[in-house]
């Protein structure tokens, strides 16, 4: 019959696991630490460090002040108008407003100073001929309608 090979592992000491992977890192990682060296550098210079220093210092005045501007009636408002306008943004079509923005730049609407004579109503009505001007006047009277609606229920 076999004889079973006894097997010991050697100890480990993480102690000296980790020492060996610091002496390492230099020759490993030397590009990477000259750039946190140069990033941290930059971030002396420039104040950031003393920033977020004070920061972390006052982080229980800053929770407090935040929580109290937070619990006003101001603060509770701003927060359901910021959830209700993420919710219009997010209704909203990205395909439609890109090919605004790309209307906008190639045609930017005119801007007519206090000085100059306001158009004639003659003028006034050509444009309104034109089809771009009522599809944009019918869109934006959707959203007349629709904000109409919204403020007569109750």
């Amino acid at each position: 019959m076999a004889n079973p090979i006894t097997f010991k592992p050697q100890p480990v000491d993480p102690q000296k696991e980790l020492m060996r992977r610091v002496e390492e890192a230099p020759r490993e990682h030397a590009e990477a630490l000259l750039s946190a060296w140069d990033l941290l550098e930059t971030a002396h210079q420039k104040g950031a460090l003393d920033l977020v220093q004070g920061l972390i210092g006052g982080r229980d005045i800053i929770a407090g002040k935040l929580a109290e501007a937070a619990n006003s009636p101001d603060g509770i408002n701003a927060v359901r108008n910021l959830i209700a306008l993420s919710r219009i943004v997010a209704s909203l079509d990205p395909d439609m407003l890109y090919k605004v923005s790309r209307a906008l730049d190639r045609n930017p609407p005119r801007v007519r100073s206090a000085e100059e004579k306001p158009p004639s109503l003659l003028s006034l009505f050509r444009q309104f001929r034109a089809e771009d001007t009522r599809r944009g006047l019918a869109y934006g009277l959707d959203l007349l309608a629709v904000i109409g609606a919204a403020t007569r229920e109750p």
